[in-house]
């Protein structure tokens, strides 16, 4: 016998759907965090940066296909264009065929199916003609009415004469256009006549103004010629007269008194009464230009003594300067003494701080720092991306 807790049980086992909503943000965050750690710790692209190479096959593919769809956009335009092209050769055939078929069905209707030859032209012409008096009767009037226009005897004789008109109409326009067609072309050929006339007229006029024009420059450059030969002409015979002049010049200058500039020349001027022409002499005597003979020996000499004494004082210059440089160089000299002296104390100072930084590390190496990390340790750094 079951008892109540044992129904219970077989009434609430129920199996529920297992609750994933707390999981699957977990995941997320795994599955997050495992992609950081590819990006984190790949020293490639943390120290590279991008991945030039794919960049550069990714813009070469871009370019690649955008080379190829202007290409096709291109074929495309033109096989638009051609069929464009033949669209319109073919309405334009069209066209031609309706025209044709047109003309033909308007002639056909002007000759074979005329107004005046249907059976109620008395209703299409405004009753014109609809009606006929039998005059042979002369006791019936307008009013019987008994003979209609198209109810006669005559009627198919009339039809024949009819048709024999059109056609003879049709022939004399057909001649009329002939004889039009006659003159056109008698006309075209008499206007080619005279252009060609016209073009023959106008090479002659052409070929006669070309000849006198080539005669005009003949003409003119023989005429150019004849002046520029008596421009020559001119040019020397001016050259030689100018030359002739310039040496008579020069030789009156060289015998007149002007350049001796002669003192006797001037007293005679003077004894004559008449006065000294001051462009041929100079104004001096033979005893003013002995004092200045000796006036300028005594500037040379005085100029001479002055440099002496420049000399002299450059010397003791000189040596002031060398005496001064002696000094300096002593003192140059004790300088550098010293300098020498505090480079090998410092060398001295930096060898025995060198030793005792050599035994500090020696001392870390060998007795402090003696237990060495091991792998294990290291592994335990940077285990996530965070």
């Amino acid at each position: 016998m079951t008892t109540s807790f044992d129904f219970k049980e077989k009434i609430y086992k129920v199996k529920f759907p297992l609750d994933h909503s707390f999981e699957t943000p977990v995941e997320r965050r795994q599955a997050a965090e495992a992609a950081r750690k590819v990006r984190v710790f790949n020293v490639r692209q943390r120290v590279m940066g991008l991945d030039l190479d794919a960049l550069n096959q990714q813009t070469q593919e871009k370019k690649h296909r955008e080379k190829m769809e202007r290409e096709r956009d291109k074929v495309y335009d033109e096989l638009r264009l051609k069929h464009d092209e033949k669209l319109i050769q073919k309405d334009r055939e069209e066209r031609k065929l309706r025209e044709a078929l047109h003309t033909d069905l308007t002639q056909y209707w002007s000759i074979q199916q005329r107004v005046e030859d249907s059976r109620d032209a008395d209703l299409k012409c405004s009753l014109r003609g609809a009606f006929s008096i039998n005059l042979t009767e002369p006791e019936l009037g307008p009013s019987s009415m008994q003979i209609f226009q198209g109810e006669d005897i005559g009627e198919a004789q009339r039809k024949r004469e009819q048709m024999k008109q059109t056609e003879g109409d049709l022939l004399a326009q057909m001649e009329q256009n002939e004889r039009r067609c006659m003159k056109e072309k008698h006309r075209e050929m008499l206007a080619e006549k005279e252009l060609l006339q016209q073009d023959i007229r106008w090479k002659q006029r052409h070929q006669a103004e070309e000849e006198s024009k080539k005669a005009a420059r003949v003409a003119l450059d023989h005429y150019n010629q004849a002046l520029a030969t008596e421009q020559t002409e001119t040019r020397k015979e001016a050259h030689g007269d100018e030359e002739r002049e310039t040496l008579a010049e020069k030789w009156h200058i060289l015998t007149s008194a002007m350049i001796t500039e002669g003192w006797d020349t001037a007293v005679k001027q003077l004894k004559e009464g008449k006065p000294a022409a001051t462009d041929e002499w100079r104004g001096m005597s033979p005893e003013q230009l002995s004092a200045i003979y000796k006036e300028r020996e005594e500037q040379c000499i005085e100029r001479q003594r002055q440099r002496d004494i420049e000399k002299n004082q450059e010397a003791a210059w000189n040596s002031q300067i060398l005496k001064a440089s002696g000094e300096a160089r002593q003192e140059e000299t004790r300088t550098s003494d010293l300098r020498r002296a505090k480079r090998i104390q410092a060398d001295q100072f930096n060898t025995q701080l060198a030793k005792e930084q050599q035994a500090h590390q020696q001392y870390l190496n060998k007795e402090l720092y003696t237990n060495k990390p091991t792998q294990d340790y290291f592994r335990q750094f940077n285990t996530t991306s965070r």
